[in-house]
């Protein structure tokens, strides 16, 4: 496969799902302080766009809005914030009615006919999924959107005659991309490689890669899906998820797809990459996010592992004493690697949310932040108490350092009034059960 396009340089650019796609993993998930601090981390990095959630889902509303606000005052500056919806214009108009300030939308749809005929029962054909899909797009061009992608669920089982119809016809309505979706993790790099391809090449729009690692093949098939969209002449965005969270096996993990091009035989310094990136912020965010989610790092983890640049054999490590290349791709300094890490042994005072006023404030001396007045201070104490229900984790420094900053949207995005008006049997059964004996729940 010889890059077709030496003369135009298209750019590889990154599309981190872990706030969208991430946190549909079974069994676990982030509190919104946590995806915010995560977004907060992203754009440090400079990665190109963080899908941060759902504008149909209540629960998200005030995380969304106030992320958005955190645009607003130019702390999020390099990372486009996008939202995750179905091709449906209903949704569309509710998602922009809630999330007023939404400029980057993703809209999904199934493609393939196990999914068509497996969700709608023979309901829908192809035409009408590509008609509901239209209908949504114009939606989002009529609500004011600025990027619309269009995500093909279970691309990689989808006809590829039809995708290529598919992305032609999204475009013509105002789609800027076009996202693969290898829902099952059933593609190998080869294929992907050929299929988006085409794709690209027929239908001259942007490509997103969006794969899972069923089969342990999601990066090898997104920095090939990615060579494939720029051999066609057009923009590739890898999906990523960082440490590769994500449903059943995970996503594309972040970092490795960013070695992958950086670094490896075939990239290096062959491809554009979104000249943000900043790939000495890995280490943190890695860091963070393995907190966040309480999932360790696996020991062999590329380049965040705690073995991606130990050394026990004697010839290896005689080795890369002499000279680190010898059995080191790359440099662990450029992932932020190196720094001796601190753990206290001795008095500890943390701050959670039964903390007083003294241990708190003790908290953010060592922090270096002062309180002007005891007013500040008891707020920001009640925030913080908040912010350890809200996570149940002690703090880190970034989420103190957050809520001593932008207090009043840490309090925004750790509110979340539940959706509860009884209406018909519920409210039957409610007024049924007042002044009763309460049923067992154990």
């Amino acid at each position: 496969m010889v890059n077709k396009n030496e003369s135009k340089k298209n750019t590889i650019y990154f599309v981190d799902v872990t706030n969208r796609d991430g946190v549909q993993t079974s069994r676990l998930g982030l509190a919104k302080l946590q995806k915010t601090i995560i977004n907060i981390m992203l754009d440090d990095m400079g990665i190109t766009q963080s899908e941060f959630g759902f504008p149909t889902t209540k629960h998200e509303l005030n995380y969304l809005n106030g992320n958005l606000e955190l645009v607003d005052r130019g702390v999020i500056t390099k990372t486009k914030l996008s939202g995750w919806m179905r091709a449906i214009a209903k949704d569309v108009v509710e998602s922009f009615r809630n999330v007023p300030r939404l400029k980057y939308v993703n809209l999904s749809q199934s493609t393939s006919d196990q999914m068509i005929n497996g969700k709608y029962g023979g309901k829908k054909t192809k035409e009408d999924i590509l008609a509901q899909t239209c209908e949504a797009i114009d939606a989002a061009v009529t609500c004011g959107a600025e990027i619309i992608g269009v995500n093909a669920e279970d691309a990689s089982r989808s006809s590829l005659d039809y995708l290529i119809e598919y992305a032609k016809e999204c475009k013509k309505h105002g789609a800027s991309r076009f996202r693969y979706c290898d829902t099952l993790g059933y593609e190998d790099p080869h294929t992907a490689y050929e299929r988006i391809y085409t794709i690209a090449k027929e239908a001259q729009i942007d490509m997103e890669m969006h794969f899972h690692n069923d089969l342990g093949m999601a990066t090898g098939c997104s920095v090939l899906g990615a060579k494939a969209a720029i051999d066609a002449g057009v923009d590739a965005y890898i999906n990523t998820a960082i440490n590769g969270m994500g449903e059943r096996a995970g996503n594309a993990d972040l970092i490795s797809c960013l070695l992958a091009v950086m670094k490896s035989s075939g990239f290096a310094g062959k491809y554009q990459i979104d000249p943000n990136i900043d790939l000495s912020k890995a280490w943190k965010l890695a860091k963070y996010t393995s907190h966040a989610f309480g999932v360790p790092i696996p020991a062999n983890q590329p380049a965040v592992g705690g073995n991606a640049f130990a050394h026990e054999s004697g010839i290896h490590a005689d080795g890369a004493l002499k000279d680190r290349r010898n059995y080191e791709l790359y440099d662990f300094e450029e992932l932020g690697r190196g720094e001796p890490e601190i753990v206290e042994t001795g008095r500890m005072i943390t701050v959670g949310e039964y903390g007083g006023i003294k241990g708190f404030r003790n908290v953010y001396k060592n922090l270096e932040l002062e309180f002007h007045d005891e007013d500040e201070a008891r707020n920001i104490l009640e925030l913080a108490r908040y912010a350890n229900v809200h996570t149940q984790l002690p703090l880190t420094d970034s989420e103190l350092r957050f809520i001593y900053y932008y207090p009043d949207i840490a309090a925004k995005i750790m509110t979340v009034t539940p959706y509860y008006i009884p209406t018909g049997e519920l409210k039957k059964r409610m007024e049924a059960q007042n002044g009763m004996i309460s049923a067992s729940i154990v």
